[in-house]
């Protein structure tokens, strides 16, 4: 388990003192899959470097499985990094060293036998889909074999705990999906922790089962990916989980009603349930806003719909979509 307990971070720069964190308090039980999401500059990666002393907090307690990571001395820091291992948006790979050998770089620090870590670079370079470019140079790899290599390493030495900072936003949405699979599949099999810094919120979909919404060094929601997603509560929230369709950008008419449907894994079907609500209804909606999107069969995001009536046509419609599997729905008043 991961403890932060009211965790605090400033920065002396030439413009004075900024504080990077305030105060942030977190719960990341084991095994989970936690994801820490913020615009830029809200403190992500600041946060995720202090879970590994790579920053030092101002004030404030790191507690990792009953240890107080801050009162660790070098030696006892150094063995339990070994246990937390991380990934970048970078790669941050030996250029002059090739996939095996980047791989058995950390087993090397760890004063592990030559034999036995090539033999555990070879097993994870196969695991990660690389075990035909053991001599490949990073130079002669796609951004997301790079990628690979960095999971394939960063998992060398048994960790208990994986930090993921902005590993994917340096890649194609293609490639995306495929790492994003990948640390899944390798969370699911190997039953590590994860926590996934990033700024997109199709990533904590797609992977977390927890998030934190950062802003501003603060901590703005936490929950559910599901919950959050569904209804976040928080301004912060509402502008990452909504960017196309916040209410405040919405143009509300005197004489209309307007509501959000969410798409939480709602199934796709043929069916335009817009048009099938005028025709079951006879209740019209006009679209103000849209941002979805389909993953596999299920669709993510969210819609502004409009009703010209009054509240009797508003409750029908929003008790027509509700009803349907997987969606929330919720008035926006003006």
């Amino acid at each position: 388990m991961i403890e932060i307990q009211n965790l605090t971070k400033t920065f002396q720069t030439s413009g004075g003192t900024v504080e990077a964190l305030k105060g942030i308090s977190l719960t990341v039980e084991d095994g989970d899959i936690f994801g820490i999401i913020g615009m830029s500059g809200a403190g992500k990666s600041t946060l995720v470097r202090c879970i590994n002393m790579l920053e030092r907090p101002t004030s404030g307690n790191i507690i990792i499985d009953g240890k107080d990571m801050g009162k660790l001395s070098n030696k006892e820091l150094r063995e339990e990094r070994r246990n937390i291992t991380m990934i970048f948006q970078g790669f941050n790979l030996l250029m002059q060293r090739n996939c095996l050998k980047n791989v058995c770089f950390p087993l090397e620090l760890a004063g592990v036998k030559k034999s036995e870590a090539v033999k555990r670079a070879t097993e994870l370079l196969n695991i990660v889909g690389l075990g035909d470019k053991l001599s490949s140079y990073p130079a002669q790899l796609s951004g997301g074999q790079q990628q690979r290599v960095a999971i394939a390493r960063a998992l060398a030495t048994h960790p208990k705990i994986l930090l993921c900072d902005e590993a994917t936003s340096a890649l194609d949405p293609q490639t995306t999906q495929s790492i994003l699979s990948l640390i899944r599949e390798i969370h699911d099999k190997l039953g590590i922790t994860v926590i996934v810094i990033t700024h997109q919120m199709s990533v904590v979909e797609q992977i977390c089962t927890k998030v934190a919404i950062l802003d501003k060094g603060n901590i703005a929601e936490v929950g559910q990916v599901s919950d959050v997603f569904a209804a976040p509560k928080s301004d912060a929230a509402k502008r990452l989980v909504y960017p196309e369709g916040y209410e405040s950008s919405v143009s509300i008419q005197e004489d209309e009603k307007v509501f959000r449907v969410v798409f939480n894994g709602a199934m796709t079907t043929n069916k335009p349930m817009i048009a099938q609500m005028a025709i079951d209804l006879n209740i019209a909606a006009n679209i103000k806003a849209a941002s979805t999107q389909c993953i596999g069969d299920k669709a993510f995001g969210n819609m502004i719909l409009g009703i010209s009536g009054g509240e009797e046509e508003l409750k029908k419609a929003m008790e027509y979509m509700g009803n349907m599997p997987n969606i929330h729905v919720e008035e926006i008043v003006k």
